[in-house]
């Protein structure tokens, strides 16, 4: 997730180049800076469509890769977002949950400032999942935890393990 140029973009600069593109990864605005995303898997997609669904089911909108405008410098895409309500045509107040899939080429301390900046801006729960190493964390107190089951701002738990066993059923 390395940004792709070392000037300071505006906003209206980082859209104009997002959308001059055909191809290639998409890109997230982080403080003047275009930054890209992972390119998904199969493995990565796969994740991302149940956990869409999975949310959905539990009672909250979800999108996948929807771009939040909650913060006027930081334009993130989370894998999946999920809110009780659907702000139009962005999010611009918090929402209650993200949950980002990592890709083999994240690094650390790339998730831990996204996790951050999710946090600076309001959403409470950030969930961060592993689908190569089946794991799952949720953000607190400045750090990643491990996690075996989801609990849900709206009163809803779900067990982890019932996600990889979703995703090993359907990767089969």
């Amino acid at each position: 997730m390395s940004a792709v140029t070392q000037e300071h973009l505006t906003l209206e600069e980082f859209h104009a180049f997002e959308h001059s593109r055909t191809d290639g990864p998409r890109y997230e605005y982080w403080f003047g800076k275009a930054v890209p995303k992972a390119m998904p898997t199969w493995l990565h997609s796969e994740l991302q469509a149940l956990l869409l669904g999975l949310l959905k089911q539990l009672g909250y909108y979800s999108a996948i890769e929807l771009e939040l405008r909650i913060l006027p410098d930081w334009h993130p895409k989370p894998d999946v977002a999920a809110a009780s309500f659907r702000e139009q045509p962005y999010p611009t107040k918090p929402i209650e949950i993200v949950a980002e899939v990592l890709a083999p080429t994240d690094e650390p301390s790339e998730v831990n400032e996204k996790c951050r900046n999710y946090e600076k801006c309001g959403i409470r729960q950030i969930y961060v999942f592993d689908p190569q190493k089946h794991t799952a964390e949720i953000w607190m107190a400045d750090r990643l935890l491990a996690i075996e089951m989801l609990r849900l701002p709206n009163g809803v738990t779900y067990p982890v393990n019932a996600i990889w066993s979703e995703l090993d059923q359907r990767m089969a």
